[in-house]
Order: structure tokens, then C-alpha cells, then sequence
């Protein structure tokens, strides 16, 4: 980069997985990037937009991370350093479970401009292509965010007792303590009966939906083998999926995104 100064890295949120909901802003930054820090999350089909950009992977598998978030945060600041716009492409939002608090922070610690590009979270976008509300009018009018993995020397799990006992629930990286999770809202009150559902690969042609009980979430996902990722929905809401399953009904037999 010319003149000695820092370039701008933009984090941007590349949605749940179908490439058709990025932002504008988020398609426009990628067709003028000068590089593209791109997570494992973040759907390959985006690269299109940013032909002539250096492209370096900077994901996290599920067990075997390929670099640490101090790797990545380094990554980032060489970038800007030497290039005048860098996309940092992550999975969803930045800001939702996604560690962009923690890439903002390193960025501003070293003087680097930065700008946030929100995106659709998967705990919107894959409930919405299962076909479930997470809100109605007649149903419930609280909906719950919250994570079911925690970061080193904190206490294993959300603590499921803080939360409202009532509302939609939406759990992100919750299948591997599905059973801690289940164990929890039964034992704070949530009737076993309460429907549940689980998605997989939201909004991808691969995505699958489980729907049970809360008492038979667990044992369903183990017979259907579930994997992440995966967000775990839990609610009233959930019933409305018979009535609303529109993407996985288009997508039968295509090959493509229905348009």
C-alpha cells in the first residue's frame, strides 16, 4: 500500500450460508478487495465476487481449528499494513457469536481503521428456511440468544438458569451439550413437551431439520446423527414448521438455490 499508512479492514457478514443474502455492502466491499480473510463458515460461492483478491482461509473446523484467533487477529493487521482494503468474510453476523468483538479490538488496539458489515446471523436465517418463526403475535413475543460452547476458563455451557423460562430459545453451538442443555431447561421449569427443533446447515442445499420434543431432542439428534453446524430452536414456535417448511419443499430434487 502507497504512503505509508494503514489500509481499512471491513469485517463482514456473510450470512448463514446461501451466498443470495449477503449484504450490498457486503458484495460491493468484496468486489473491490485487495484481499479476503475468509472463515470456514463463510460460503465459498462469495469468492466469485473478489476474483482478483488474495484469498486466505482463516477457519475453524469443528475440533480441529486451523489457526488461532491470535493467529487470525495478526493476519488481519500485516494485511492492512501493506493492502488498502481487506474483507474479513465471517459466517453469519460478526458481532453474534462470531468473535468480530475480539478482531475490532485487536484492530483498534493497533490503530488500524475498521468498519463493521452486519449479516444475517443463523439463528435468524436457518429457523426462517426451516420455516419457523421465531416471534408470533399469538405464540410468543420473546425470542433468546445465547451460546452453548463458552471460550477457555469459563464455566462450561450457558447458564441456562439466568434465562427466561418462557419465549423462543435459540442455541448456537449447542449439539455437542445438546444433553446439558435439555437437562437444564427441564430442570429450571421448560415442560419436556415443549417442541424443539434442531437445523443443520441452515440455509444450504444440505440443510436438514429435526423437529421432537424437548424431552426427545437429544435422542432424536444421536439416531439422525446431527452435526454441526447446527442451531438448536426450542419453543412453541417450532409447531408452525408443519405449515411453513418453504425452502426444504422448493429445494427437493434441484440443483441449485431455488430463485
Amino acid at each position: 500500500m502507497m504512503g505509508g499508512g494503514y489500509g481499512t479492514v471491513y469485517l463482514v457478514g456473510a450470512g448463514p450460508g446461501d451466498p443470495g443474502l449477503i449484504t450490498v455492502r457486503g458484495r460491493d466491499l468484496l468486489e473491490r478487495a485487495d484481499a479476503v480473510v475468509y472463515d470456514y463458515l463463510a460460503n465459498d460461492a462469495l469468492l466469485a465476487y473478489a476474483p482478483r483478491a488474495e484469498h486466505i482461509f482463516a477457519g475453524k473446523r469443528p475440533g480441529g481449528h486451523l489457526l488461532p484467533q491470535e493467529e487470525i487477529n495478526r493476519i488481519l493487521v500485516a494485511c492492512a499494513r501493506r493492502l488498502s482494503c481487506v474483507v474479513r468474510l465471517k459466517g453469519g453476523d460478526p458481532f453474534v457469536f462470531g468473535r468480530g468483538g475480539e478482531e475490532a479490538l485487536a484492530l483498534a488496539d493497533q490503530g488500524i481503521p475498521f468498519e463493521i458489515v452486519p449479516g444475517v446471523t443463523a439463528g435468524v436465517g436457518a429457523p426462517a428456511y426451516a420455516g419457523i418463526p421465531l416471534t408470533h403475535r399469538r405464540i410468543t413475543q420473546s425470542v433468546t440468544f445465547v451460546t452453548g460452547h463458552c471460550g477457555a476458563g469459563q464455566d462450561e455451557g450457558p447458564e441456562l438458569s439466568r434465562l427466561a423460562e418462557e419465549g423462543t430459545l435459540v442455541v448456537y453451538m449447542g449439539v455437542k451439550r445438546l444433553a446439558h442443555v435439555v437437562a437444564r431447561l427441564i430442570a429450571i421449569g421448560r415442560s419436556p413437551a415443549t417442541p424443539a427443533a434442531i437445523v443443520e446447515w441452515g440455509t444450504y442445499p444440505r440443510q436438514r431439520t429435526l423437529v421432537a420434543t424437548l424431552a426427545t431432542l437429544e435422542e432424536e439428534s444421536r439416531r439422525a446423527v446431527i452435526d454441526p453446524p447446527a442451531i438448536l430452536i426450542i419453543g412453541e414456535v417450532v409447531a408452525l414448521r408443519e405449515q411453513l417448511h418453504w425452502f426444504e419443499r422448493r429445494w427437493a430434487g434441484r440443483e441449485e438455490y431455488p430463485a
